[in-house]
């Protein structure tokens, strides 16, 4: 390489050395096909022209346009007397070409990748020696340029022996080292300007002034023009760097292309050939202002790969031979910094294409991150599901299985006879008899490391005036697959309406968090945003997509399946258990209602839900005692008139016995009562579980919510009250009146009925009930279950419902709740008694 630079050179310059490969190439190739005579006579000139034919294939003409230089020669000898021997020379660098070329640039990369590894470690610990190896950096910098450019415009215009030399699984490594030291250079700009500046006014200065001394012949323009050098040069110092002030030294390069011209005239006294130090002090000079003022420029002359703009099939076949090995995806982030590149190569005459280049610039960053965003959040995904699969074998429904071998293994161990083999105990994936025993796990773990090294590796880019930030990228991608995970946790089935038991979904919900909290450890990302974002969102009964969340789900399953099944008959309300336990039946259910109901598992559903979710599923629970209190209502309507007559009369019990028989849908009355009685104990389930939740996690908000409940004063207005009751309701603590059931059947509004009349509906309704309680005697479901300490009809649960809907109705229409009640039992007592 070195080979072209010196001979190119009229004399040794700083310049050269950074002097792009693939120019001088061009210089090389395009200058003898224009002069090929002194090929003949040259073999200095013959020699270079081989090396520059032997070297490449085709040429850059403008952007993606190439030219095919074996051909495009041969082709012009062909036609020439005399050339036969150049046309043979061609020939045989064509093929040498086709064989070698490939292999020798993939072994510069493969070298270079290696040299601008240890340039870039050495600098990020020793940023100081960016200033005495600006020069090392910039020709790592345009060496390394030159040979993406050249398998960029190679892989598809090179004839392949090796296809394998074509394509480098490794560039994106090359690129990322070159994105560090232009990082390195941008970062430590005031670095390299400060050393500059000193060299130029501390010793180049120095050296120019001699070297202006001992000339022997020096006319007046030229004095001034390097007297002027000098001065400049001699008045520069540190001070300027530290106050931020803005170095410009581009008339002193002006001035030195003048000097070059006035010196290089055939006439001209001081010739500037004669004088060959003062030209290679000049140059050194030359690159030394560059380093204070130009370092942008710089960095665009010796690094800029905008090319890959116009070679977006290739740039993205790279990017994904990049993600799919492993060891090369913590390099991928070199792809988006690239598209920072791409505006570079817009010109001024043509502002057309400005708008062009820059919506690919931004398409390409985009997909570029979105992708790698996503192959983190697979691997993250696939981490989750080991880690639930290991959180699951900890449950314990499988410990039966484990006891039952143990028991099982003892007692044929006695008699002699070989069981089935033992089941594996949870933590045996841990324990390892080598170090070298790689698992999926841990390769999922490495993988994701190495890809979050890139993600992470800068806060922020710019392309074309709109910020990237690749960290986003990737929060955006968990929230929304954290979303799918945890509603398809839920293994909700609508058709044969199975759905996972609350404990195990908060198990491995809990898993899925763990995981997704190491994150950070890879990636300065606020996990706990992800967790606020997502997990509220499964407190509404719809998320920002307007998808079913698991709030939803479980509301619907156990107001749609559990409960439907308690009316049914299936199913029973067991009281001391705090618990709905199945019933014997000839239809078997599909599912135990004690696993979704008892205790613990109305905590984990609390846990899951929050206390938005519950309150939603207390919403929706209230919606349907309202519909059956409206149905209720009807059935007054209907016996109005006997049950005005029954309200005055109870204390004659023959009246009353012929007025009952004039009732019509008593045993409806009291089924519906008991739907709502069902109803409400399980409210009264899940509102002690959301108690209990809240008691761990807010202990003290929960204490000063239940001293606000229980020191209302009697005298409190009914308004406050409610308020109060609302507050202790939301928090799960039970209220003397409902205020979700005040509230929903405040919504029942019915047309052309007075309040007195709704009044008075209430009244009969608690009259009704009260009547129609005694004929439960002759129902043999009525009969009392010691095992369930209960009825197998759920009526120990009119109660609750009797209790509930008085306070709530009464408190509607402003009535004296107690004096309802004792109404109430005056009736039922007389009427049980007569």
């Amino acid at each position: 390489m070195c080979h072209f630079l010196m001979t190119a050179c009229f004399y040794k310059q700083m310049p050269c050395e950074y002097l792009s490969l693939d120019t001088m190439e061009k210089w090389i190739i395009f200058g003898f096909i224009l002069c090929h005579g002194v090929l003949n006579s040259d073999a200095t000139a013959l020699t270079l022209w081989k090396l520059a034919l032997q070297s490449s294939s085709c040429l850059a003409l403008f952007r993606d346009e190439v030219f095919h230089i074996h051909k495009a020669a041969e082709d012009l000898f062909v036609n020439i007397r005399g050339y036969n021997k150049r046309i043979n020379d061609i020939r045989e660098c064509k093929e040498a070409a086709v064989s070698h070329a490939g292999s020798m640039h993939r072994e510069r990369r493969k070298f270079l990748r290696s040299a601008l590894k240890e340039l870039a470690t050495v600098l990020s610990d020793q940023p100081g020696l960016l200033g005495p190896k600006a020069l090392f950096v910039f020709m790592a910098l345009s060496f390394a340029r030159d040979e993406i450019i050249w398998l960029l415009r190679h892989a598809d215009n090179m004839p392949k022996k090796s296809a394998d030399d074509f394509i480098d699984k490794h560039i994106a490594e090359l690129i990322f080292y070159m994105e560090e030291l232009r990082a390195h250079v941008r970062k430590y700009g005031p670095v390299m300007q400060r050393y500059y500046v000193q060299y130029l006014s501390g010793f180049d200065a120095v050296v120019l002034n001699e070297l202006v001394q001992n000339l022997s012949v020096c006319p007046e323009d030229e004095s001034i023009i390097m007297s002027s050098f000098v001065n400049t040069m001699t008045s520069l110092s540190v001070k300027q760097v530290e106050d931020g002030e803005v170095f410009d030294f581009r008339g002193m390069r002006l001035d030195w292309f003048r000097l070059q011209a006035y010196t290089s005239v055939s006439k001209a006294s001081l010739g500037l050939a004669d004088h060959r130090e003062l030209g290679k002090m000049m140059n050194t000079i030359i690159f030394h202002t560059k380093m204070v003022d130009s370092l942008v420029e710089m960095l665009v002359e010796t690094s800029d790969l905008s090319i890959f703009c116009f070679y977006s099939r290739a740039f993205e076949k790279m990017f994904q031979q990049c993600l799919e090995l492993p060891s090369q995806s913590r390099y991928s982030i070199a792809f988006p910094l690239l598209c920072t590149h791409f505006m570079s190569c817009t010109h001024e005459l043509c502002p057309e294409e400005r708008h062009h280049i820059g919506d690919r610039s931004l398409s390409l960053c985009n997909m570029f991150l979105d992708e790698m965003a996503k192959q983190a959040r697979n691997l993250i995904t696939d981490i989750c599901t080991e880690q639930c699969t290991l959180s699951d074998q900890l449950l314990p429904k499988h410990c039966a299985k484990t006891i039952s071998q143990a028991v099982n293994k003892k007692s044929k161990k006695q008699t002699g006879k070989k069981g089935e083999p033992e089941r594996e105990k949870p933590g045996v994936e841990s324990m390892r008899k080598n170090r070298l025993v790689v698992t999926n796990l841990d390769k999922l773990h490495t993988a994701l490391s190495e890809l979050c090294f890139s993600i992470n590796y800068v806060p922020n880019m710019i392309v074309w005036e709109h910020t990237f930030t690749p960290r986003e990228y990737l929060t955006s991608h968990l929230e929304i697959r954290f979303t799918k995970s945890i509603v398809g946790m839920t293994m909700y089935n609508q058709a044969t309406q199975e759905i996972a038991k609350p404990s195990e979904l908060l198990t491995s919900v809990r898993a899925y968090m763990t995981v997704l909290q190491s994150i950070e450890n890879y990636v300065q990302i606020d996990i706990t945003r992800v967790f606020n974002n997502v997990l509220l969102q499964q407190t509404q009964h719809l998320d920002s997509h307007g998808e079913p969340t698991i709030t939803s789900l479980y509301t619907n399953w156990y107001l749609e399946t559990l409960l439907r099944q308690v009316s049914n008959g299936h199913i029973a309300y067991f009281p001391a258990m705090k618990a709905f336990v199945n019933l014997p039946t000839e239809n078997e259910l599909t599912f135990n209602a004690e696993e979704y109901s008892d205790i613990s598992e109305m905590r984990a559903l609390s846990e899951l839900l929050g206390p938005y979710g519950m309150k939603f599923l207390s919403e929706s629970l209230m919606w349907h005692i309202s519909s059956q209190v409206a149905e209720l209502k009807k059935l007054v309507v209907e016996n109005v008139e006997v049950l005005t007559q029954m309200r005055t009369s109870f204390d004659k019990p023959d009246q009353m016995a012929a007025l009952f028989k004039r009732l019509s849908s008593v045993d409806s009355v009291l089924k519906r009562m008991t739907i709502i009685g069902v109803i409400l104990s399980f409210r009264s389930l899940a509102q002690e579980a959301l108690r209990d939740v809240l008691s761990y996690h807010i202990p003290f908000l929960v204490s000063s919510i239940e001293d606000f409940k229980d020191h209302i004063p009697r005298e409190t207005d009914m308004k406050v009250a409610m308020n109060v009751y609302e507050l202790s309701s939301a928090a799960g603590l039970p209220c003397e009146i409902d205020p979700a059931l005040v509230v929903a059947l405040s919504s029942q509004k019915s047309e052309n009925i007075s309040p007195e009349e709704e009044y008075k509906i209430a009244c009969l309704l608690m009259v009704f009930v009260a009547v129609s309680l005694p004929t439960l005697a002759s129902n043999v479901m009525s009969q009392y279950s010691p095992a369930i300490e209960g009825h197998c009809n759920n009526i120990h649960c009119l109660a609750k419902a009797i209790n509930q809907i008085a306070a709530a109705l009464f408190t509607i229409h402003k009535g004296s709740i107690e004096d309802r009640l004792k109404e109430f039992l005056a009736v039922c007592t007389v009427f049980i008694l007569g």
